[in-house]
């Protein structure tokens, strides 16, 4: 098997969608019949792609979107496996890369308030949840892991704007959950595919208008650069 983005990505999110944890460097390497140096720099230059986290001087993934390989507040469960996720987005598109029925477990953003996210069969049971984006896309990489762990569940804008008030945040876009959902599965749904690419900025931002995210959270510059 040739050695690039698409295919060294999709033996990553493969192995974490089968086993909960990612492959390691030393079976990336043994996987593709090459050496530990040449993986060590495949691994980085997907991490320069905005492909996968590596955990700071580290060639071990930390984050692999939609998946997280730490602890996070989003537990996916599905045919009694369980994955972590880093965000709300992120844990709706867990659920479609496994099948398209999974149970979201989380707390609510403003509360300690447990709360359970069911999609059977892609269909989401549970709608009346909101999804609150604070940090603009367009900045999204500047710290991802920031990112995603802004990106919480609300039950009503009153509570995003009191958690807002409270943590000295600004309030972005807030998106009802079903929106977020059918959102999240066409972001996530190729991203087992062996010849997986980034999308482009034009491509994402055609995405966003689609699926009714419009505003400054969702503005993206029109480039030839993948997002």
């Amino acid at each position: 098997m040739d050695l690039n983005h698409g295919t060294l990505h999709h033996a990553i999110i493969r192995s974490i969608v089968d086993n909960g944890d990612a492959a390691t460097p030393d079976e990336l390497a043994t996987r593709f019949g090459v050496g530990r140096d040449e993986i060590e720099t495949a691994l980085r230059a997907l991490d320069d792609y905005h492909g996968v986290v590596l955990h700071p001087g580290s060639f071990e993934v930390w984050v692999a979107h939609p998946f997280s390989l730490a602890p996070t507040s989003f537990r996916v469960w599905s045919d009694q496996r369980e994955w972590w996720s880093p965000c709300a987005w992120c844990a709706l598109g867990v659920v479609e890369l496994v099948g398209g029925t999974g149970t979201i477990t989380t707390q609510l953003g403003h509360s300690a308030r447990q709360v359970m996210v069911q999609v059977e069969h892609g269909e989401l049971l549970d709608t009346d949840l909101l999804v609150h984006f604070p940090v603009p896309m367009a900045r999204a990489w500047d710290n991802v892991i920031y990112t995603c762990s802004m990106m919480l569940l609300f039950e009503s804008e009153t509570a995003v704007d009191t958690w807002c008030g409270a943590h000295r945040k600004p309030r972005g876009d807030v998106v009802p959950i079903d929106i977020v959902w059918n959102f999240a599965r066409e972001w996530y749904g190729r991203h087992l595919d062996e010849d997986w690419a980034k999308w482009t900025a034009a491509e994402a931002a055609e995405m966003f208008a689609r699926h009714g995210l419009t505003g400054p959270i969702w503005d993206l510059p029109v480039s030839a650069e993948r997002f």
